[in-house]
């Protein structure tokens, strides 16, 4: 599971808005996962294929301090992320257990995982800060994961933040927040995406010196036709 270094090199450069914008128009609604925020401001877009991990409601006899050590853990299936991958959690929402803490987050900047998606939270804060590791998540938690959730499994469809992720899709975060692109649409949006901010680019552009919005955004013919000329020109 990889993707092509030109391919994350043009995503990187597609901001998740425009992507929920390209989505949109080949049906797409629900793509943006809600409740992932940047941990640390200024973080860097990131773009990789979703690993991902399923956590569901605590349980007893299953949600120990115990089940660390258990074949089906955090701790394994961090050992299975590969190189790029982002790791997308669902952790339900719940925002009073942190899935990860310092020692995970830790390995997984070891093993150069680029990044840690969540609907839940992160406990060990200052630690999670310290590794380095890029994390868009709903905060923070001093409890363990344990204290509200078990974990089952990883590289299963799961559900984080309302959105459908299947291991492989891409997911691009930004200060935005973490958009899902499902991977049998990946050629269309890298066809369609660099084209969308090229042309808002423009739009702004003529912002700038004053142009009013009718007729500019959406684009008229008259409008459509200065851009491509702009186009041309360049």
């Amino acid at each position: 599971m990889s993707l092509d270094p030109a391919v994350i090199e043009t995503l990187k450069g597609v901001s998740t808005a425009t992507l929920t914008t390209v989505l949109l128009k080949k049906g797409l609604r629900n793509v943006w996962m809600r409740g992932t925020k940047p941990l640390r401001p200024g973080q860097e877009r990131v773009v990789g294929p979703a690993f991902t991990l399923r956590f569901v409601p605590a349980r007893e006899d299953l949600a120990t301090p115990e089940s660390w050590a258990s074949p089906i853990s955090t701790r394994a299936a961090i050992e299975d992320m590969p190189e790029g991958c982002i790791a997308v959690v669902d952790a339900m929402g719940v925002q009073d257990a942190g899935i990860f803490g310092d020692i995970l987050c830790a390995r997984m900047m070891k093993r150069k995982v680029a990044a840690l998606v969540s609907d839940g939270v992160v406990r060990d804060l200052e630690g999670v800060l310290a590794s380095g590791l890029p994390v868009w998540c709903d905060g923070m938690a001093a409890p363990p994961s344990v204290a509200g959730l078990t974990f089952v499994g990883w590289q299963q469809p799961i559900a984080c933040g309302g959105v459908a992720v299947f291991p492989g899709d891409i997911v691009v975060a930004d200060k935005d927040g973490a958009v899902l692109i499902p991977a049998a649409l990946l050629d269309v949006v890298l066809a369609e995406a660099p084209e969308q901010e090229r042309m808002e680019g423009w739009i702004m552009t003529e912002i700038d010196r004053g142009v009013p919005l009718p007729g500019l955004y959406p684009m008229n013919a008259e409008t459509k036709v200065r851009y491509q000329a702009w186009k041309d020109a360049q």
